[in-house]
């Protein structure tokens, strides 16, 4: 069993950052594929991000590439998601999840059926 708990949500301005955290307890987490993904309002889960377990291969939904960043730091069992220059329409509930395998390309890394674990999200809201 994975849990994970994510943290570093609130309101921003437009233009602004904010630096998701997500923690992981449990076993082995250095043997997942971690991903984020997000809800808008009214819109389906989508993906946002993916890291391999090593770190080494980032996948970015073509919506957030240039702006976002994910990393990992498998020492603390945390899976970060730097997001920078916001937009309104970034406002979404984030979530985190694990995959108990590896992520190839972000078509692959973008389906959330892979994912093993979740965690409960937190709220980015950003203002225009």
């Amino acid at each position: 069993q994975v849990q994970l708990v994510e943290s570093g949500g609130g309101l921003v301005q437009a233009g602004g950052s904010l630096r998701l955290s997500c923690a992981a307890s449990g076993r082995t987490f250095s043997g997942y594929a971690m991903g984020w993904f997000r809800q808008r309002p009214g819109k389906e889960r989508e993906f946002v991000a993916a890291i391999s377990s090593g770190g080494g291969n980032r996948y970015y939904a073509n919506s957030v590439k240039g702006r976002f960043s994910i990393s990992r730091d498998n020492a603390k069992n945390t899976v970060y998601l730097q997001m920078n220059s916001l937009k309104p329409e970034d406002t979404a509930v984030y979530y985190c999840a694990a995959y108990r395998g590896q992520v190839y390309s972000a078509s692959y890394s973008q389906n959330s059926h892979l994912y093993d674990y979740w965690g409960q999200g937190t709220q980015v809201t950003v203002s225009s």
